[in-house]
């Protein structure tokens, strides 16, 4: 059975879900400071009712900022070069859910970003050419990319469209902002170091994500802290990371996922920009072959 209580982004439509396992403590959070139009989404497979609260919705038992003083763990001993995502500052991003069923178990697509400082970039590939911030994923249904306080952040590509890589700055915060460029509303999942942005525990396609609506744009601005608040990703040392002061593993770092679902009954591909430009440039009168 799964609960929904229903939570707003600065007024916009978000959408999170709680699990009837978690009825204790707050999950699935909608971490967007800028949503525009974007929904936390709250589904399964085979679909189910859904559960409005009484206003002000169930408190959050568990907030993420007291846990990470709580459980602090000593730095690795060895500090390992290159950038990772630490807590930044909290900020204000209130929420609520709805439901929303999943056209099957399985992502219509998933992509990654790898970021570091530009030394480490320049490590990690031998051949790094420079593209634009915003990239498309899952078949053209989704275009995202990382931002910065002055926009989009450096992005590249290895030789060969391998692996794509952005550039940051330790101390400074940034952003991962998607853009929903089908016709019909889709649900995202995303992680950070190998870490749900909802929950800050290890990521999985079977937790919720956010509902981002047809041509909407959303910006998840760090891990949730309450249903009102998240904490800014601000790009740390290894060893003041969030996977290592938190969870005291630091594999992961250094690489930000996504992975895109579709909604049951719904053919988000019909309408996408390729099938609208064959429309509009159809030709009244063939021409006759030469």
């Amino acid at each position: 059975m799964l609960f929904f209580p229903h939570l707003v982004v600065d007024g916009a439509a978000v959408k999170c879900c709680f699990s009837s396992t978690m009825k204790r403590h707050f999950m699935y959070s909608l971490a967007g400071i800028l949503v525009i139009g974007g929904l936390f989404s709250c589904s399964t497979q085979n679909g189910g009712g859904a559960y409005q609260p009484a206003p002000g919705g169930p408190a959050a038992a568990a907030d993420n900022s007291a846990a990470l003083a709580g459980r602090t763990k000593s730095p690795a001993p060895a500090e390992r070069a290159g950038l990772a995502t630490g807590w930044g500052q909290e900020k204000s991003s209130p929420i609520y859910s709805q439901g929303f069923v999943r056209s099957s178990s399985r992502p219509a697509g998933v992509d990654a970003i790898y970021y570091n400082n530009p030394e480490g970039i320049k490590a990690m590939t031998q051949a790094p050419g420079r593209v634009s911030g915003m990239q498309e994923a899952a078949g053209g249904l989704v275009e995202w990319g990382m931002m910065g306080r002055g926009g989009l952040l450096p992005a590249y590509k290895e030789w060969g469209g391998g692996r794509r890589l952005v550039a940051g700055a330790a101390g400074s915060t940034y952003s991962i902002q998607i853009k929903n460029r089908s016709r019909s509303t889709l649900e995202v999942v995303a992680s950070v170091d190998g870490l749900d942005v909802m929950d800050g525990t290890a990521a999985s396609y079977q937790k919720r994500g956010y509902l981002i609506e047809p041509g909407r744009t959303l910006d998840i601005a760090g891990f949730r802290t309450s249903e009102r608040s998240v904490a800014a990703f601000k790009f740390s040392s290894v060893a003041n990371s969030y996977a290592n002061l938190r969870h005291g593993d630091t594999r992961n770092v250094g690489v930000i996922g996504l992975a895109v679902f579709t909604q049951k009954g719904v053919n988000p591909w019909s309408w996408m920009p390729a099938e609208v430009d064959r429309r509009i440039t159809a030709q009244p009168f063939a021409v006759a072959p030469r």
